[in-house]
């Protein structure tokens, strides 16, 4: 018996948001609106997104001993998220320092603080949690070779989902334990490198898939998404809705698709649901603010 759905490996940080006319250009100084300080970070917004959902959810994670590490842990206590791996201290929790202008296009500077100090002795002190999950998650806003760690600490019959986002080139005994590796297009021709192929999302699929993962999703926003495996492609239809803001929406989609795995759904199930649930989060501004209970997924 699994004590958990969903163990998530990944950042935390604090959004620090300011609305600006324009953006400075070097030099300059303009004035903007009020701060608001949001929590985020891929990891925590997976284990949000993920115990909205219902998902018995853990998160290994650190923050520092502050304000900020202080309203995350807040945050991922509200939504029903086990905190016991998040570690605390050894340097200030990550900030992201974003400015908005009134078309919604950002600029963001991300300090990684704490999370570029989890570390793969981190992973496998905590090799409790991983016998206790049935799926584990990851995303690469912490340092790959903790990721490479967690993807070698998995229980025998637990499954390894990974967004690599930010992007970059991965090795391949991570890319072989990934069921499925989930990239959108900005990051399935980072991985593809070299080998990228044409605009066609079944030729990137199948080339990943030549790479190594037991499974690829390619994200294809208002195209829904695709699914790969050694049984063959199949598409996955998008929910139509009227979207308001599409931050977090693909931790929200990754981190229901992990959850669904965990409860037996086959890959082509578990994506359908986080498209729904990716299709909600979007109709909401913000990011773990905006990320659905299963009963909102239900009613779309």
């Amino acid at each position: 018996m699994y004590d958990y759905d969903l163990l998530v490996v990944g950042s935390a940080n604090a959004d620090l948001v300011i609305g600006v006319e324009r953006r400075p250009a070097a030099g300059e100084t303009v004035l903007g609106s009020d701060l608001a300080v949001h929590p985020g970070g891929k990891g925590a917004n997976q284990a949000v997104a993920a115990a909205r959902l219902g998902a018995r959810t853990a998160l290994l994670a650190r923050v520092g001993d502050d304000g900020h590490g202080r309203l995350l842990l807040d945050s991922l206590r509200s939504a029903g998220v086990d905190s016991v791996g998040v570690l605390v201290g050894g340097a200030p929790t990550g900030v992201a320092l974003i400015t908005v202008d009134p078309s919604g296009d950002n600029s963001i500077v991300v300090s990684p603080g704490a999370n570029g100090r989890l570390t793969p002795e981190d992973v496998r002190a905590a090799g409790s949690l991983f016998h206790a999950a049935r799926v584990v998650s990851a995303q690469l806003e912490i340092p790959l070779e903790t990721v490479v760690a967690v993807a070698a600490s998995l229980a025998p019959d637990s499954r390894f989902v990974l967004n690599p986002s930010p992007p970059r080139p991965l090795p391949a005994v991570l890319l072989a334990a990934c069921d499925p590796l989930i990239v959108n297009e900005h990051e399935a021709k980072v991985i593809l490198g070299d080998s990228a192929i044409g605009d066609d999302p079944e030729d990137w699929a199948r080339v990943l898939l030549a790479k190594g993962p037991r499974s690829v999703v390619v994200t294809l926003g208002a195209e829904g998404a695709l699914v790969a495996s050694r049984d063959g492609i199949s598409r996955v239809a998008s929910v139509k809705v009227d979207a308001v803001d599409t931050t977090g929406a693909g931790d929200a989609f990754t981190a229901a698709l992990a959850y669904r795995l965990s409860t037996g759904a086959s890959l082509e199930e578990a994506a359908a649901y986080a498209a729904r649930v990716g299709a909600a989060a979007v109709t909401k501004e913000g990011a773990q603010v905006s990320f659905p209970t299963a009963e909102e997924v239900d009613a779309l």
